[in-house]
């Protein structure tokens, strides 16, 4: 073990310590060990993984920090891993000398705007655990090419950057478990211009990543989890979402969960799962825009400023046994799909639970320009203006729901509302308490309803 004291740190948070931190890499034993204290960095501590073996950075329980002055990254790890997660593509190198780098029990803090926590590329297996990083720019930066990473019991927090960014990276299997990541400006979880494989992010806090915190009324938009793959060769497929909470303060053009396709045929499929989050407080709660094959089931998806869920120019989207409600009057609720097909709403619970009905004005499920969605098996309850709310919209079959309004008294408009034209759209064996408002040109048929 490679104490830095013993290469010369003083760990008093007033001594400049790169030069004997840089000391320690190069002549010590592969596990850079940091001792309680305080240990001022100006400049990058370069960590090529091939020099000294399988490499550790490691704090003393928590009580280590390191305060990073200058700019870029305050730790670069650096690997020749160029294969797969395939153990057949791992050279002899790779395996004996690199694999599994891991950061633990450590805080690393900001002294600089330009300053990063840590920035991975070409590493096979990383391990960062019992990590904080705060008052940096970007937390856990990994560019270029990785495989295999863990972030587990980690505080990515109050960064004016992203917790986590996952930038122009080619990255398979990536686990992020039991963590906050909180506060940063620029979203917590972000993938832009990335080729990302068997994502996890499973057991979180994920919260108020916007300008807010950092004394800004107003920034570009930003999420708690941000995947976008609407750059050339970009892909993220096989991603789990799941048993998170994932909240915010609105923000314009905000969500907290965004995630951006392509929407062409050169898209691969999506394999996306949201399910199991506690989901609230945006702008838009969930934004998808674009995608194939996403599932959103489970969730308690609550008070947006605009929808809890906006699906836009997407396919193949199953929206089932979500509870979507608001819990301030001063936020909204509800559900829109605009120029979508083949999607699927069953068994979610809608709520609208102010008695003047939302400022926004939005029904609670809307559907524009959409072609082949069922409905199935929802409550749809105190509707303002309308329960479901659809206009030029084709082959939708509304089956087996509920839609009331329950006020004493009513102010919904009515519990369905049909505009525009449309072909083959049917309305059957539903319980619907209020006025049902068609239009000729909208061609639904209605059977053996409950009125």
């Amino acid at each position: 073990m490679s104490d830095v004291r013993q290469f010369g740190a003083n760990g008093d948070g007033i001594t400049d310590d790169t030069e004997a931190i840089r000391h320690a890499v190069d002549k010590g034993d592969g596990v850079l060990f940091f001792p309680a204290g305080t240990y001022l960095i100006s400049g990058t501590i370069n960590i090529p993984l091939n020099a000294k073996g399988p490499v550790a950075i490691s704090g003393e329980s928590g009580t280590s920090t390191v305060m990073m002055a200058g700019e870029g990254p305050a730790f670069r790890l650096t690997g020749a891993h160029q294969g797969t997660g395939d153990p057949g593509s791992v050279k002899p190198g790779v395996w004996n000398q690199e694999r599994m780098p891991t950061v633990q029990n450590i805080s690393l803090e900001g002294k600089n705007p330009k300053a990063d926590g840590f920035e991975l590329l070409g590493t096979m297996q990383s391990v960062f655990e019992g990590v904080m990083v705060r008052r940096m720019r970007h937390g856990i930066h990994l560019v270029n090419r990785n495989r295999n990473v863990v972030i587990s019991h980690c505080h990515l927090y109050h960064n004016t950057g992203v917790g986590l960014y996952l930038d122009q990276v080619n990255l398979h299997q990536i686990n992020v478990s039991n963590s906050h990541i909180s506060y940063n400006r620029l979203g917590g979880i972000r993938i832009e211009g990335s080729e990302v494989r068997n994502l996890q992010i499973t057991g979180n806090d994920i919260e108020y990543n916007n300008a807010k915190s950092h004394g800004k009324l107003r920034s570009e938009p930003a999420a708690e989890i941000w995947i976008d793959t609407t750059a050339p060769k970009s892909s993220v497929n096989e991603v789990t979402i799941t048993s998170n909470t994932i909240q915010a303060t609105s923000s314009p053009g905000g969500s907290n969960i965004r995630i951006l396709e392509k929407g062409d045929s050169s898209r691969p499929p999506g394999l996306i799962t949201i399910s199991g989050n506690v989901i609230g407080s945006q702008e838009n709660n969930v934004h998808l825009s674009g995608v194939y094959g996403v599932t959103v089931s489970g969730n308690t998806i609550y008070s947006c400023t605009n929808r809890n869920l906006l699906i836009e120019n997407s396919r193949l989207v199953t929206v089932g046994s979500n509870h979507f409600r608001r819990h301030t009057p001063s936020m909204g609720t509800g559900v829109r799909l605009v120029s979508s097909e083949d999607c699927a709403v069953s068994g979610c619970t809608f709520h609208d639970e102010s008695e003047k009905g939302q400022v926004s004005g939005a029904s609670l499920l809307e559907l524009e320009d959409c072609r082949r969605i069922a409905i199935s098996g929802c409550v749809i309850t105190d509707g303002v203006p309308y329960g479901i709310d659809a206009g030029n919209c084709s082959d939708v079959m509304v089956t087996g729901c509920i839609i009331t309004d329950s006020r004493k008294v009513q102010r919904s408009r009515g519990v369905l509302n049909f505009t525009g034209k449309g072909k083959r759209n049917g309305v059957a064996s539903n319980n619907l308490s209020g006025k049902i408002n068609i239009s000729p040109e909208a061609e639904v048929k209605l059977h053996e309803n409950i009125n």
